[in-house]
């Protein structure tokens, strides 16, 4: 049988999770749909999703159909939780991207859009909600095809909009008007549609347009629309037709060599981890032991999948399926399985542009809380730990502060841990402006460590993060001290001049010399007198901030694009507000007794509007934003504490990892520029 496996995306609120429901319950294996609501929903199943109704955490569920086995993976609508929808991406065979027939394209249904098709993820739209007062299907469909993507193709017309009588008429491929629709979607991607569009030849028939629509689906082309209710289930009969039809399922190659990505850690009840795995090719099975990261090596001991709505076990899990392993303590998200897998460390969306102190209420806890934080951190790493041993305390990044309290819920009821939280900041950016060079010698001034390092920082282009180059012959240097080099530099690049992480740049080696191993007379060798990995890890950053300082850094902060719909009577209120919290306002449009008000904010500054908002719109002005880029910071220059030994103190740093550095011979030492 083979396997599909499917993702569910969506802006929050869009329906993605009941929608979620009604497949299983149309495909037969649940006997009523579960209410976000009523919190009954199968893939909600933490108690704070239940009691907020929102997916906190992406969530499998299995149902078979037409001989495929479709991994359904629910993932969450709120950009709070935008790190597990990146996960899951890297997963998928295929997705549905649910869209509100109220509410049309919003904000997060671009950002997902974008992504799905610059990863060339095969897509459909749902569009939901057709049930509710104030749908708009046609309109809908022009906002898809003008917001997210084109072509994007009707594959029905509705009926009974507004109501629950409300329905999904699927067109036929031998209808006129749909065949001319279709032909022209198709037309730019294959030459034998294009002709027939163009009247150069016959008319291609019902049979081959179809099959032409499921090839280019399946290569993210072209986008089928569907219409209905996940309330009603109006049109889900016709979207499992074309989630079995047009998107691509795979079968793998169970017999070849095991590689597959761990995408989602969890803890079972006894404490072990369990590590959620897709499988690109090859078979692991109970007992197997499995390469993992950095030649570690771990040994499964159980294996569940997924099937009709719950999890099983088996003996062995095979290739394009998705498989619970136990066994392998230490495992993270992101480490490869056999071979090779997916890399997710390649960030599609923005990294959290928030960062916030947790602190135990209880100061008995603080070995506790470390250990509660590790434990979350493993299941979303984008929380980037960031502990400070001189002020004892650990700030966690966000991407809002609605995961702060899923993280004060969390911490509460599975650590039994109280904590509260200093004020949220926002996480700023360093780029350099210039460049600049510095090498500390073997042997020369006050360099007390056994190696010579240059480093020379250079500007790169946006976005592109940073690139570390060997300016030196590579046989000049053992691959241990170059490895240690490269690694500190990403490492103390993490907090540049003014604290914050450095990016956007090129680190290149200029210089290196060691001093190799010493013999004595008895043939037995000095280790004091060669140099070793530590030399390189304690010299490099002080080189590192030199070359930095040389080159300079200007701080750039997270700009957000936001989407303000409110009383046209209060936009006089409004304004002003907007200008004190340094948003620039964009377009302003009319809607009925309502406008709709776009521009860019601070991200430091949403959270104080969201705030204010029901103040001044008497509690009707709905706000929404998403990060759009990094700008430059106006005015004085942020800074962040250090939490290293701080390497722009030299005097404090050596205080710090100095080693005592016995008679050198210069005889032995190898130097390389």
């Amino acid at each position: 049988m083979s396997t599909l496996n499917l993702g569910i995306l969506a802006h929050v609120d869009a329906g993605k999770t009941s929608l979620t429901e009604r497949l299983l319950h149309t495909a037969g294996v649940i006997d009523e749909p579960g209410s976000v609501d009523d919190g009954s929903t199968r893939t909600d199943s933490l108690a704070l999703e239940r009691a907020r109704g929102i997916t906190i955490k992406s969530a499998v569920v299995s149902f078979p159909v037409d001989g495929t086995t479709v991994n359904l993976i629910d993932t969450p609508g709120h950009p709070d939780f935008i790190a597990e929808v990146e996960r899951v991406l890297h997963m998928l065979d295929g997705a549905v991207l649910v869209v509100s027939a109220v509410e049309g394209v919003q904000p997060q249904t671009r950002v997902l859009m974008r992504t799905l098709r610059r990863l060339r993820i095969p897509t459909l739209v749902f569009v939901n909600k057709l049930d509710r007062r104030g749908a708009r299907p046609e309109w809908v469909c022009r906002d898809i095809a003008a917001k997210l993507a084109w072509p994007a193709v009707a594959m029905g017309s509705t009926y009974g909009q507004g109501g629950r009588d409300c329905g999904f008429t699927s067109y036929q491929a031998t209808e006129p008007e749909f065949a001319a629709r279709l032909t022209e979607a198709l037309a730019e991607h294959e030459d034998t549609v294009l002709a027939a569009y163009l009247g150069e030849a016959p008319a291609v028939s019902p049979a081959a347009l179809r099959a032409e629509l499921a090839r280019q689906t399946g290569r993210a082309l072209v986008h089928p629309v569907y219409f209905g209710s996940a309330v009603t289930g109006a049109g889900v009969p016709e979207l499992i037709t074309g989630i079995t039809g047009l998107l691509p399922a795979t079968d793998g190659e169970p017999d070849g060599p095991v590689s597959g990505t761990v995408f989602k850690v969890d803890r079972g009840p006894t404490g072990e981890q369990i590590a959620y795995v897709r499988m690109f090719s090859g078979t692991v099975r109970v007992r197997d032991r499995l390469s993992l990261r950095e030649g570690n090596e771990g040994r499964v001991t159980a294996i569940e999948v997924f099937d009709r709505g719950g999890v099983i076990g088996r003996p062995a899990v095979s290739a394009g399926r998705i498989g619970l392993l136990r066994g392998l303590a230490g495992i993270r998200i992101g480490d490869p399985i056999g071979v090779s897998g997916k890399d997710l460390t390649r960030q599609y969306f923005a990294p959290p542009s928030l960062e916030t102190v947790v602190v135990p209420r209880d100061p008995r806890q603080r070995g506790a809380l470390h250990l509660a934080l590790t434990r979350l951190a493993e299941q979303d790493p984008l929380i980037n730990l960031r502990q400070d041993d001189l002020r004892a305390e650990i700030a966690v990044s966000l991407y809002g502060e609605v995961q702060k309290e899923v993280i004060e819920a969390t911490l509460a009821g599975e650590f039994g841990i109280a904590v509260a939280f200093r004020e949220t900041t926002t996480i700023c950016l360093e780029r350099p402006v210039g460049s600049g060079a510095a090498a500390e010698v073997l042997h020369e001034g006050d360099n007390p460590f056994l190696a010579t390092v240059g480093l020379r920082v250079d500007p790169a282009p946006s976005g592109t993060g940073v690139d570390f180059r060997l300016e030196v012959e590579p046989g000049s240097l053992p691959a241990a001290f170059r490895k240690a080099v490269e690694e500190t530099v990403r490492q103390a690049l993490r907090q540049g001049i003014h604290g914050w992480e450095v990016t956007d740049c090129v680190v290149s080696m200029t210089h290196s010399g060691y001093l190799a191993r010493q013999s004595h007379a008895h043939g037995t060798f000095d280790k004091s007198m060669s140099s070793t990995a530590g030399d390189f890890r304690n010299l490099t950053p002080l080189v590192l901030m030199d070359a930095l300082r040389l080159a300079g850094t200007a701080v750039y902060e997270p700009l957000h694009r936001f989407r303000l719909k409110l009383p046209e009577d209060t936009l006089g209120t409004v304004t002003p507000v907007l200008a004190r919290l340094d948003a620039v306002p964009g377009e302003t449009r009319a809607q009925g007794t309502a406008c709709l008000l776009e521009g860019e904010i601070p991200a430091a500054r949403v959270h104080q509007l969201h705030r204010q908002l029901p103040g001044l719109t008497r509690g009707e002005g709905v706000l929404e934003s998403a990060f759009d880029r990094y700008r430059p910071v106006r005015g004085r220059a942020p800074s962040r504490p250090r939490t290293d030994h701080n390497p722009l103190n030299r005097r404090e740093y050596l205080l710090n990892v100095q080693r005592g550095a016995p008679a050198q011979s210069a005889g032995a030492a190898t130097l390389k520029k």
